[in-house]
Parts: structure tokens; C-alpha cells; sequence
């Protein structure tokens, strides 16, 4: 294990943390805004606009920059477990970004969840393989995909919140997946040449499952916190990546000893799944900016007339504590203290 590949796979596990983060404030700003329209190509062409979002695009081309370098000096077995701390990245750039920590029992669990893929990852570490995928595998294979993708985001459409980012986290997981198989088949095919690749129909797959990838995430970003949707992101691309490696390319994953390790890793998944899912920052508002957080015109704000009611045990603005409104008072008439407007009977 070479230095530069565990420095360039952590950097691109941080420079993937922050696009989610940037463009997560972008989609925050935006649920902020009176009148948006929640559709994504609207969103987007408003997005697009939006500095944090197009800064969290940039950081996203850099990612995948990264971890090519990291591939290309290094191996799949080592870059993929290194590829989990995104997750811890996550928490620290959006404490930055948002002026705001989650709760301890997110930490706790996203560290599970990474250290339980980490473990997994390196454990299982698929070897071998072919370059190009078993002939007749794809039809299956993208059969299985579009049913998946279309699942996680038609049951996202039925809920609201944390669930619903984190379907279509998954959705748009699965299909980064997909998107990763596919690459991986288009340069397979380059010993063939330049006019094979181009006249071959996995350089333009992969094309349509990136954007529709890329519209999913945008889905996810908007529909709630980074704390439901970030996990599902991460854990489903990369297992997505094993099952199709395994499935299309022949890849082997490591079994015998291995097997001990992959359970535990597979059950600091399970265990910081379960505790995620009972943390207060999945519900709650630690990754929103401020005006989304606190609504429209959040501050001090007026009661409207006719709001201290008579009888009120809330004080009048500005009175005297322990006071009390009793409703309107008329002033004393001279020579009469102590007696109002509308008081009955006689002075006897």
C-alpha cells in the first residue's frame, strides 16, 4: 500500500463529502424559497446558479479525477475501503458548512457504518475478473437495475422526510453502481479501438444511467438531511459495485478466514443502520441553512392585534413584570379614582 494512493483515495473521499455538502445547502436554500417548484429540471435550472451547487459540481468532476489517480497507482482493494470515510467527512464539512454539529449518536453511527464498509470492503476485496463483461449478462443485469432504481424511487415518492431521501439515495446509489459497471465495460473494450468503443452501445448507456444517477441525488439532496440520505449513497454504490463486479465481470470476492471479518463488517453496518435511524439529526434540521432552518422571516416577530386577549397571563410588551392585560381600560374620570369605564353601581 503506497502513500499517494491512501492520500489521493482520502481526498477524494473528502472532495466527494463536500460536493454532497454544498449541494445539499443549495437544495436547502432553495426548499427555502417562497413558491419553488419541486421539480428537479426546474430545481436544477435554478440550482445552477446557486454558487454552493455549482461548487459541489466542481468538487464532484475533482472526485472522480481523484479516484482514478487513486486506481491508477493503487488497487480496487485498498481504494474502495478508504472510499467509506466519506461518510466522516460528511459530518465534519457539514458542521463547517452549516455552523452546526449533529448529535453524538450520528457520530457514532456513521463511524460504524464506515468502519463496518471498510471492513467488509477489504475483506472481501474482489480479485480477478474480465475485462469485459460474461456475453448476455448486461440484458439481465439491466433488468435487474431499472426494477431496483424504480422501486427505491416510486416508494420515495410515497413518504416525505429523512425516508424519502434515503430511497432515493438508495436509487440513486444503485444506479451510480450501474454507472461504474458500465464505464468499467466501456474501457474494457478500448484493445478494440476507437471505433469500437464509439459505435458500441455501453459508452451511451452509460451516459443516460449517469444522468439519471445524477437526477436522483438531486431528488435525495432536496428531500431531507444528509444524515438519511449520505449513508444510502455510500453503502449502496459500493455493495452495488461488488454484486455487479461479481455478477457481469467474474470478479471473485474472498471467502474461507475472510468470512469472519465480513460478518463483523457486515453487522457495524447493520448496527450503525439501526442506530442512525434513531439519531435526532436524520429527523432534525443540522444541515439546512439558517433561513430554511427557521423558516421565513424567522426573528422577533409582532402579535397581531387583537392577540392579548383579556385574562392573558402573558404580560404586555413593554409592561412591568408580573403584570397582566386585562383588556382595554378606559382612564379614571376626575375625581373618581380607582373606578373605569363601565363599572356598575353606586358610590354607596
Amino acid at each position: 500500500m503506497s502513500a499517494l494512493t491512501v492520500v489521493l483515495a482520502l481526498l477524494a473521499a473528502l472532495s466527494n463529502a463536500a460536493a454532497s455538502v454544498l449541494q445539499r445547502r443549495a437544495a436547502a436554500l432553495d426548499e427555502g424559497r417562497d413558491g419553488a417548484v419541486h421539480t428537479v429540471v426546474r430545481s436544477l435550472l435554478r440550482l445552477v446558479r446557486d454558487r454552493y451547487w455549482v461548487g459541489g459540481a466542481a468538487l464532484l468532476a475533482l472526485t472522480t479525477v481523484l479516484q482514478a489517480a487513486a486506481l491508477a497507482v493503487g488497487s480496487l482493494a485498498v481504494v474502495q475501503p478508504l472510499m467509506a470515510s466519506e461518510l466522516l467527512f460528511t459530518l465534519v464539512v457539514g458542521s463547517v458548512i452549516f455552523h452546526r454539529r449533529p448529535d453524538r449518536r450520528t457520530w457514532l453511527a456513521f463511524v460504524a457504518l464506515a468502519g463496518g464498509l471498510a471492513l467488509f470492503l477489504g475483506a472481501a476485496s474482489p480479485t480477478g475478473g474480465r475485462d469485459t463483461a460474461v456475453p448476455g449478462r448486461w440484458v439481465w443485469a439491466g433488468l435487474v437495475l431499472f426494477a431496483v432504481v424504480a422501486g427505491f424511487a416510486a416508494a420515495g415518492r410515497l413518504v416525505r422526510g429523512a425516508p424519502r431521501a434515503a430511497l432515493f439515495g438508495s436509487a440513486s446509489a444503485v444506479a451510480f453502481g450501474g454507472t461504474a459497471a458500465l464505464l468499467k465495460e466501456v474501457t474494457g473494450r478500448f484493445p478494440q479501438g476507437v471505433r469500437a468503443v464509439l459505435t458500441g452501445w455501453p459508452l451511451y448507456a452509460t451516459a443516460v444511467v449517469g444522468v439519471i444517477a445524477f437526477l436522483l441525488l438531486q431528488s435525495a439532496l432536496r428531500a431531507g438531511t444528509l444524515a438519511a440520505s449520505q449513508p444510502a449513497l455510500t453503502l449502496g454504490d459500493a455493495l452495488t459495485s461488488v454484486a455487479l463486479g461479481s455478477a457481469l465481470f467474474g470478479e471473485e470476492i474472498g471467502l474461507g478466514v475472510r468470512v469472519l471479518p465480513e460478518l463483523i463488517g457486515l453487522a457495524l453496518i447493520g448496527l450503525g443502520s439501526i442506530g442512525l435511524a434513531r439519531a435526532p439529526s436524520v429527523h432534525g434540521t443540522w444541515d439546512t441553512a439558517p433561513a430554511a432552518r427557521d423558516g421565513p422571516g424567522a426573528g422577533p416577530r409582532a402579535r397581531p392585534r387583537g392577540a392579548w386577549r383579556a385574562g392573558s397571563s402573558s404580560a404586555l410588551p413593554g409592561s412591568a413584570p408580573g403584570t397582566e392585560d386585562d383588556g382595554p381600560r378606559a382612564r379614571p374620570r376626575p375625581g373618581r379614582p380607582g373606578r373605569g369605564a363601565g363599572e356598575g353601581g353606586d358610590d354607596g
